[in-house]
């Protein structure tokens, strides 16, 4: 069995790698992991923004801190990138896959390289870190994969179908993980759920709705998420739900269990949470391509601003 560290007790610093770490819940957990004194490596498409992550987590505490650019839609960067963290520390104990990229369009509309490149994020970037980090954790015979899901990984909602069968795909990869990795106790993988997140991937998303849209009530802060995500480093668990209580579990029984009231409010509901009056050009956001000026911990829910403000691709 692994040994599991008891309050008061002193550890050796982990080494923590970290896919999408320059943004929203990723930095907020590179954030985070510094604060415990941990090593760090951070990965991310943008060598800018992960300079801007790098200065974070050390002003954080952390005295170690990699940075690794790398496409994790890339079948070879995982291998790439685990490869450098072995080179450089030895072994990996904690990997948390956190990058996503996230659309608005019917399944009609969005242009098909947007819808794939969505799924591909998620689900191809959970397979192939797994299939590169996991030999490694069984060869050590210790070792956390926590992948990042989302209330979306349980639920379909109309104009988000992109995301959710990302989330729906992933969280397929993670369960079946979790049956695979059985035979190994001191391995574990680890599902975490957010619900609405303050984040900026709703204000870079690719959209196609025509209006500007933002994270539905009830909005929580990224830290919440990353707190989770400390806590299952330290004692793992299969499935979280952020945040604890039954929310998501309420929305999640409603779609299982009452599917044609679940379908006749799920509409109107999305018009009146996440859509505005502002009108908004059709755009792939961030989708193909990072942008580092927009990365940060938090979105701008509840400024107005961001209501206002459109852009075009």
């Amino acid at each position: 069995m692994r040994d599991r560290q008891e309050p008061g007790e002193s550890r050796t610093a982990r080494v923590v790698l970290i896919v999408g770490a320059t943004s929203g819940i990723g930095l907020a957990t590179a954030v985070a992991f510094s604060a415990l004194a941990d090593k760090l490596v951070l990965v991310s498409r943008s060598a800018e923004a992960l300079d801007a992550a790098e200065a974070a987590c050390r002003r954080a505490g952390a005295d170690v801190v990699d940075t690794i650019a790398e496409d994790i839609t890339d079948p070879a960067a995982a291998g790439r990138l685990v490869a450098r963290t072995l080179e450089r520390h030895g072994r990996v104990d904690v990997v948390v896959h956190t990058a996503a990229v996230m659309g608005y369009g019917s399944v009609e509309e969005m242009p098909a390289e947007v819808f794939t490149t969505v799924v591909d994020t998620a689900v191809h970037g959970t397979l192939h870190l797994a299939r590169a980090v996991l030999p490694v954790m069984r060869g050590q015979r210790t070792g956390t994969f926590i992948g990042v899901n989302s209330l979306l990984g349980s639920i379909t909602v109309p104009r988000m179908g992109a995301y959710a069968v990302s989330k729906w795909g992933q969280r397929a990869v993670l369960r079946t993980l979790q049956q695979e990795t059985r035979d190994e106790p001191g391995v574990s993988v680890c599902i975490v759920s957010p619900g609405s997140i303050n984040t900026p991937i709703y204000y870079q998303a690719a959209n196609y709705t025509g209006r500007a849209v933002r994270p539905p009530w009830p909005v929580l802060a990224p830290e919440r998420v990353a707190a989770a995500i400390t806590r299952l480093a330290d004692r793992p668990r299969r499935h979280v739900s952020v945040p604890i209580g039954p929310g998501n579990p309420l929305v999640i029984s409603g779609f299982r269990l009452l599917p044609r009231l679940y379908d006749r409010l799920v509409g109107p509901l999305l018009k009146l949470a996440v859509l505005t009056r502002t009108r908004w050009a059709p755009t792939a956001g961030t989708v193909h391509h990072p942008a580092p000026a927009g990365e940060r911990i938090h979105g701008r829910w509840p400024s107005p601003a961001a209501d206002r403000k459109s852009t075009k691709d």
